[in-house]
């Protein structure tokens, strides 16, 4: 079972190189950029093998649309991101706009969004969004999950909050957005859900280069960002004949890494035992750091 550090006890590094152990990671191109400069700075040989695709198309264009009139979010209290993603979907799609979606007077307007994620909610987006600066209010709650975006935007008295999240083809739809819409109807907010985006399995041949490794026993850690990466993984693992069982048989020492503790929980569900979890997870730097300690017993 996963802990939210590296397991209480003696642990030796453990990795197939006493330097640079190979760490594959399975996160999409949006997210790819900060995670292998991290990887490569502690010392490992980052291997990326994304098994998802992101991406906004025509349909999830038009279903932004309504909410980007002038004056269509009046209707909305708050305005909850789970995602960068979705903040990116969300500020592309109000750029060309001749008018703020959001009139400038009103009750205050909550913009929620996670950890790292909110440094996209700058001035800029704030201008597209709102011609009134102080009517916007910014909420990064302490801790970087959904369940705890929902504690922090409180009671909602029967308030509408506009949540643009994935639309997921080709795979399962993890539990991580239902189970946030479910939080938010329960603390008495309305959300209405808008698919700002796509998640699509990346196809069969996206595992492959982990499979070689794993049959060469060149593979030290995976790390996983999200529950559909470890889905995506497991369903083209299995076009090569590998189960996640066999995997573990072939390299028994590797270990398995989860950004934050919704993923490792998704991960768990699909039969992926997870080693170990970041400390903290509002950025890469807690697991790339937990990763650090484990292999090669340096945090630094």
């Amino acid at each position: 079972m996963w802990s939210m550090s590296t397991p209480i006890g003696p642990n030796p590094p453990t990795c197939s190189s006493a330097t640079n152990p190979t760490v594959a990671f399975t996160t999409p191109s949006n997210y790819a950029g900060r995670l292998p400069h991290l990887l490569t700075l502690k010392g490992f040989n980052p291997l990326w093998c994304p098994t998802l695709t992101v991406q906004c198309t025509a349909t999830t264009i038009s279903a932004l649309k309504p909410y980007l009139s002038p004056k269509s979010l009046d209707h909305f209290s708050a305005l909850a991101f789970t995602s960068r993603t979705g903040i990116s979907a969300f500020s592309d799609a109000v750029a060309g706009l001749d008018q703020p979606p959001l009139s400038p007077s009103g009750d205050d307007f909550t913009i929620a969004a996670l950890g790292k994620d909110s440094e996209l909610i700058n001035d800029e987006f704030i201008a597209k969004l709102c011609e009134n600066r102080e009517r916007i209010r910014v909420l990064v709650p302490p801790i970087a999950t959904p369940s705890g975006l929902v504690s922090s935007l409180g009671d909602g008295r029967n308030r509408k909050v506009l949540c643009p999240v994935p639309s997921v083809l080709d795979l399962e739809e993890p539990p991580v957005v239902p189970d946030f819409l479910r939080e938010l109807e329960s603390a008495r907010w309305v959300p209405v859900r808008v698919g700002a985006y796509e998640t699509r399995w990346a196809g069969r041949e996206c595992a492959r280069e982990v499979a070689e490794r794993v049959e060469k026993g060149e593979l030290d850690a995976i790390v996983f960002t999200s529950t559909a990466e470890v889905e995506g993984l497991l369903k083209s693992l299995r076009e090569f004949g590998l189960s996640w069982r066999e995997v573990k048989r072939k390299l028994p020492g590797m270990v398995a890494a989860a950004h934050g503790p919704v993923t490792a929980a998704g991960a768990e569900r699909l039969g992926v035992e997870v080693d170990l979890v970041g400390a903290k997870f509002e950025s890469f730097d807690g697991v790339v750091n937990a990763l650090r300690l484990r292999l090669l017993g340096s945090a630094q």
